[in-house]
């Protein structure tokens, strides 16, 4: 199957499918290859024309986001010749609709870590816990279910390469297994009041970071604003002006922010950038992770 494309709706799959906001993606050749819920699926974009197998266009439109307005987001989100560099790298980069469960999963797991290591300890639990199936001469594996995860010892847990993570993992999959946080029901109701749901989860893993991870990449709400250290740099470089000195020197001497030095970043984001604060936060993500 396939869906034409317009220059007024623009998509970069490449930028899209690479930029580390989803962590079960492998490119062989020209195709790329995913795996979401039971769905495996593969697609490649050739100029204005995305092809792809084994999923319907109504599943891909929302996937990728393609309902989203980009020119009207750019021109929302574009305040200063920064952003206006990302945007100008990286057009049509899009935020994924990634499966709630799934998202969730992989960034309590991406705590200090980078993207191959992510990767790996997901793969590790996709084999250990989830469903195998072939595909195009490939073999792939769902994520486990909260079932699957929450009846899992820590021992086997750990054994995927989780470390310290095995317990948040299993605690998190229990609540979720348990049905005490319903994912459909955040998509209608604020992004404060759907964090705030979310944030019951700390303590299982689940801080603010993960939290903004979750609703930017699987439950749509685009105002939401991640601050990692890459968007901390990002900050320090080009927005430091916008805070106080000495707020600025403190967190420039530790790698890590407490809760409250956390919110006052993100809270500047979601401000100056607005309602659509989460694309600027993927593009800035972007661009300063790439440059060299």
């Amino acid at each position: 199957m396939e869906i034409q494309l317009s220059n007024f709706y623009p998509l970069d799959l490449d930028f899209t499918l690479g930029c580390g906001q989803a962590f079960k993606w492998n490119k062989h050749g020209e195709w790329w290859y995913g795996v979401v819920k039971e769905k495996v699926f593969k697609i490649r974009q050739v100029d204005n024309k995305l092809e792809f197998e084994n999923v319907d266009a109504d599943f891909i439109k929302d996937y990728f986001g393609l309902h989203d307005n980009l020119p009207k987001i750019f021109s929302q989100i574009t305040k200063d010749r920064h952003v206006e560099a990302a945007i100008k790298k990286f057009k049509g980069l899009r935020i994924l609709r990634q499966n709630p469960w799934e998202c969730l999963i992989s960034y309590v797991c991406a705590t200090y870590k980078n993207i191959p290591a992510i990767k790996q300890m997901l793969l590790n639990l996709s084999k250990k816990f989830g469903d195998k199936t072939a595909f195009n001469g490939y073999y792939f594996y769902t994520v486990p279910t909260p079932a699957k995860l929450a009846k899992a010892s820590t021992k086997e847990l750990a054994e995927c390469g989780l470390g310290y993570r095995a317990r948040y993992v299993s605690e998190t999959a229990t609540i979720i297994y348990e049905g005490n946080v319903d994912f459909e029901s955040l998509r209608k109701t604020s992004y404060e009041e759907a964090r705030k749901e979310l944030l019951t989860l700390r303590g299982h893993g689940v801080g603010l970071k993960v939290a903004d991870c979750v609703l930017l990449f699987s439950i749509g709400k685009l105002e939401a604003f991640p601050v990692d250290v890459w968007i901390k740099r990002v900050i320090l470089k080009h927005y430091a002006n916008h805070f106080p000195s000495e707020f600025i020197r403190k967190i420039s001497a530790k790698k890590s922010l407490a809760n409250s030095e956390y919110e006052r970043l993100n809270l500047f984001g979601r401000r100056y950038f607005g309602e659509y604060a989460g694309y600027a936060q993927e593009y800035l993500y972007q661009f300063e992770r790439t440059q060299r």
